[in-house]
């Protein structure tokens, strides 16, 4: 649910418009051991309770400051907020197991909150400090937001469709990009000037020292597998272990490799997408009436058709309470998308589609339809929507990636990425049409080469049929490593070491406790199939990140 709700937070960001506003940041970054350097201050940890709440008695929390700008140690600071789950076994403690849930920005302390206790397993959680942090600009260290109030966010954003799929959407959507452009540098520019994952990966060396660990254990999904990769340039020498799952390869994401393309077409997301739409409807197939689109024909005849019809005639719900919800083409597909997620997922998304399917139909009554019973993955979408996650908080791309410096050819970009991939390239390539009116840059930034220098072994994971992170990149990006250890899931979702599969996450544990990597191209099956019946007593929201 997490990843979804930043997935969200991310499709958002991509519909924004207006004025340059000339700021950046300080000029030459500090090096990590160049001589002459100004030493830093490690910060002290004053761990304490995370608040009433039953759930978080087992957690501690903190903040601490870290430079701003690291070009001036001594300077202004910025608040970092951090979370532990503290060893259970302090006899045998290792040390902390740092880690980032992706994004970017995605908040490391809810994330660890909601799922270490559960998801890792009891031999790390015995051995280590499990520790989440919110990176700078995020959650609650110093968030980055484009508006003053979340009230006013929300009825900006609200209007605005999950991609434009006409010419006249199309303009309104740049329009968009740019007036939110101006808002986020007008209303952050001191916490996006310094908003790096290079100054993040800087913050997360000294937290490293703040816990007193000679060396890192880390474990990066997505995002987080970027962060990994930039912190291995700058501290090769400070890396005990990382694990990284669900790769972003970085010359992807900053353009690094000289593509000139909108990033949301760089990292192959369409492509992904694409895969994992064509992998749900052959398990659906295969699931009889395990997968209610069976119930209306050929599953694919069924989905596609049912994508047409919404492009001209949405859907407006009234769900069971009393909410009202319209679907239209593009919310359709940024459902789809964001429920590929997981393979938990597919029952329900089978379900919504088919409900859009009989609801779409020229004979259906379509503009107001009441329905007795929705498909819970249908209902917990509309109430996301009144989740409120800054805009702000995955502006990263805008401030350190390369853009292509032309917003208005993005429907051409968009026309052929939807000949690559129907539906999702289209939909993925809008992503970070906002950063094309960013003047504001962190010239502290990492952008390559990529090739590192670390010694130790590390651990790669990539799932074979990933939406986000396209099984692709995870060769290339495990080829950055001196020694690189590659494990394939042969599944499907999104970084699905964490939960998806015994068999990873006993490869995870045995190498985190103990530094024994498994053998380069190790394969992991995951647990279960994507229509299989689900573990008694649980749901669907209960299994989903």
């Amino acid at each position: 649910m997490r990843q979804r709700r930043i997935v969200r937070s991310l499709t958002i960001a991509a519909t924004a418009f207006a004025l340059v506003v000339p700021v950046t940041a300080s000029a030459a970054a500090p090096q990590a051991g160049k001589a002459g350097t100004p030493k830093l201050a490690v910060p002290k940890i004053s761990w304490g309770t995370c608040g009433p709440a039953p759930e978080l008695k087992p957690f501690q929390c903190a903040s601490v400051e870290v430079p701003t700008d690291y070009d001036r140690p001594n300077g202004p600071t910025t608040t970092i907020a951090l979370t532990r789950l503290p060893a259970s076994d302090p006899a045998r403690k290792i040390g902390s197991l740092f880690t980032n849930p992706g994004g970017p920005g995605g908040p490391g302390v809810p994330f660890i909150q909601q799922i270490a206790q559960v998801l890792y397993s009891p031999a790390l959680r015995a051995q280590f400090d499990i520790i989440g942090f919110d990176p700078r600009g995020v959650g609650k260290s110093d968030p980055a937001t484009c508006y003053p109030t979340a009230a006013e966010e929300q009825a900006a954003l609200g209007a605005i469709s999950s991609f434009p799929v006409t010419a006249k959407q199309e303009r309104e959507f740049i329009a968009a990009a740019a007036k939110l452009a101006v808002k986020c540098q007008t209303t952050s520019p001191d916490r996006l000037a310094h908003y790096s994952t290079a100054n993040v990966a800087r913050d997360m060396d000294l937290l490293r020292q703040a816990v007193g660990d000679e060396k890192l254990s880390y474990i990066g999904y997505s995002y987080g597998t970027y962060l990994g990769a930039t912190y291995a340039k700058l501290f090769p020498n400070n890396v005990r272990a990382l694990a990284l799952d669900g790769t972003l390869l970085p010359e992807w994401y900053s353009g690094s490799n000289g593509e000139r393309q909108p990033v949301g077409v760089r990292l192959r997301q369409g492509e992904g997408a694409s895969d994992s739409y064509q992998q749900f409807l052959a398990e659906c197939k295969k699931a009889g009436t395990a997968c209610a689109l069976n119930a209306l024909g050929d599953p694919r005849t069924v989905s596609e058709n049912t994508l047409e019809r919404l492009k001209t005639h949405p859907v407006e719900l009234t769900l069971p309470d009393g909410s009202k919800f319209t679907v239209d083409y593009a919310q359709a597909v940024m459902f789809m998308f964001q429920n590929f997620y997981s393979s938990y997922s597919y029952p329900e998304l089978a379900e919504t589609i088919a409900l859009l399917a009989t609801l779409s139909k020229p004979t259906a009554a379509r503009a107001k339809t009441t329905i007795a019973k929705a498909p819970k993955a249908l209902i917990e979408w509309n109430q996301r929507k009144e989740e409120y996650e800054s805009v702000g908080s995955s502006l990263q791309p805008c401030i350190e990636a390369k853009q292509t410096g032309r917003p208005l050819a993005y429907p051409a970009y968009a026309d052929a990425a939807d000949e690559r991939a129907p539906h999702f390239g289209r939909f993925r390539a809008w992503v970070g049409i906002q950063c094309e009116f960013f003047g504001l840059k962190d010239s502290d930034a990492f952008l390559g080469p990529w090739k590192n220098k670390v010694k130790e072994p590390v651990l790669v994971f990539g799932t074979r049929h990933d939406p986000a992170t396209p099984y692709q990149a995870t060769r290339p990006y495990a080829n950055l490593w001196p020694d690189a250890r590659m494990v394939t899931i042969e599944g499907w979702g999104h970084s699905t070491s964490l939960g998806g599969s015994k068999c990873a996450d006993e490869l995870l544990t045995k190498y985190l406790t103990t530094l024994a990597a498994p053998a380069d191209g190790t394969t992991c099956q995951q647990d279960r199939k994507p229509f299989d019946p689900l573990p008694t007593g649980k749901s669907v929201s209960s299994l989903i990140r």
